[in-house]
């Protein structure tokens, strides 16, 4: 079995259906590679062996009696962010300030994940309340890129690209409010995908009031984030806001051969002032190139985007937090950066919320009628290769750790302001193997056309059989 982790997600899912692999085989097979490599790379924070195998054996029950409406994934092992409930499993937050809790519920996007078949093996690292871009929590050991031990797989979703980067799962789920499975999955040389506003359920817990944060995809290959999307994805009966529904699949849109595109392109921070290391402007140089070699059309985009919006974003990002539902007593036991951003929040008005809400809005207005002449936008994902652990994280000046933050990811929130669609492609390497990843930005519910576009990158400059030296 030691090749099972080698499987992408479609093909231990097409190898539990002609029988070739259970899922017992599949879940026992990767809960032994997380009991060797888990705390290596900082991946998962609960490991849930007892039900995972419970789910196996009556998943393998199912096969053996030949039922016919199998769901698509029937028997794959995937996991949860830890951000995300679980019923009858410990939601711990990322955080040692007060006790996990089993609200006894799912997340809507747990739910589809169950019922698209899959098995989850626990719930993987996040930093506390998913606040930064690096995941250092106190009750986990920090997830770390197992391209590079040394450095961190980002956040808030780090555990998550570090379990499938290290083959603990074929792909996850995670969650984005900034850039939180976007960055991850660049310094951990995965494709991720985050959705559309509305696309995927925050139901029943999240008041979706700021609109920024989503759940979405990591996966090794555009094919199996197309999938996890596809389960993942649809209202609940609950939801206010909702995505239109897609004319096909999203796992359908990787076969198609997109047409002449436009494509937006720069490299100009837009979040800090921050400089791009030559590593990610090589990588986006060489996107620049590869989709120019497919037939696709470049052209320079300005954004209207600018630093100007920072604040809006950041009173809006401390507001957030402050309204976390938890007893302010525990508050002495966060963390700094957690104490800090919720001390600005205090300091904010009401008024002052409701108008830096309205000025994220009408510059998402700005930047989607410029930018509706392109079919998608390409730019560098991150400002600077992975970071070492603790390089961006300083306890003793909170303000300090927020800035280095912004300079290290000042491509990714713009889009979680406007809502769009965007993803990170995994298309170079630096010389000390360390991974850089791009970033392309849809229309609003233009998902299907990144992955088509994303697809046909892989077809040219294929990635996945790259694999770490933990792999």
């Amino acid at each position: 079995m030691s090749d099972l982790h080698d499987l992408t997600l479609l093909e231990q899912a097409a190898a539990v259906r002609d029988k070739s692999v259970s899922p017992v085989e599949l879940v026992e097979h990767y809960l032994a590679r997380i009991d060797k490599l888990s705390d290596t790379v900082g991946a998962f924070v609960t490991v849930t062996a007892d039900s995972a195998l419970e789910a196996a054996r009556a998943a393998e029950q199912a096969v053996a009696a030949g039922v016919s409406d199998l769901p698509a994934l029937h028997g794959v092992p995937t996991a949860i962010k830890d951000l995300n409930l679980v019923a009858g499993v410990i939601t711990r937050f990322g955080t040692s300030a007060m006790p996990g809790i089993d609200l006894g519920i799912d997340d809507a996007v747990t739910t589809k994940l169950k019922a698209a078949g899959l098995i989850s093996l626990g719930k993987t690292n996040t930093p506390e309340f998913g606040l930064p871009c690096y995941t250092e929590p106190d009750v986990a050991p920090p997830a770390r890129t197992p391209w590079d031990l040394s450095r961190s797989a980002g956040g808030s979703s780090g555990g998550a690209a570090a379990a499938v980067a290290a083959g603990l799962v074929a792909a996850a789920q995670g969650s984005d409010g900034g850039g939180s499975i976007r960055i991850p999955a660049s310094v951990c040389g995965l494709f991720g995908v985050k959705p559309s506003r509305g696309r995927v359920s925050n139901a029943p817990v999240s008041s979706e009031i700021s609109g920024l944060a989503v759940n979405g995809p990591l996966a090794r290959t555009v094919r199996d984030a197309a999938a996890l999307l596809d389960a993942m994805s649809g209202p609940a009966v609950s939801d206010w806001q909702w995505a239109p529904p897609p004319t096909s699949t999203f796992l359908a849109a990787c076969d198609t051969s997109p047409r002449r595109l436009r494509i937006g392109r720069f490299a100009t921070p837009v979040i800090a002032d921050a400089e791009v290391h030559p590593d990610c402007l090589a990588a986006y140089d060489a996107a620049t190139a590869a989709l120019a070699d497919l037939g696709h059309e470049l052209i320079d985009h300005t954004p209207t985007f600018t630093a100007a919006l920072v604040p809006a974003f950041e009173t809006i990002w401390s507001q957030e937090f402050l309204a976390l539902p938890f007893d302010e007593s525990i508050e002495a036991n966060t963390r700094p950066l957690t104490r800090w951003i919720r001390e600005r929040g205090r300091a904010t008005t009401g008024a002052q919320t409701y108008a830096a809400l309205a000025t994220l809005r009408q510059a998402a207005r700005t930047e989607l009628e410029a930018t509706h002449r392109f079919d998608a936008v390409l730019t560098p994902t991150l400002a600077q290769p992975p970071a070492l652990v603790g390089e961006l994280r300083n306890d003793d000046d909170p303000a300090a750790d927020f800035e280095a933050q912004k300079r290290f990811t000042p491509f990714t929130a713009p889009y979680n302001m406007s809502g769009q669609p965007a993803v990170t492609v995994p298309l170079h390497w630096t010389d000390a193997a360390l991974p850089i990843g791009v970033q392309l930005v849809g229309r609003p519910y233009g998902e299907a056309t990144l992955l088509a576009i994303a697809a046909q990158l892989e077809r040219a400059l294929p990635w996945s059989a790259r694999r770490p030296e933990c792999w």
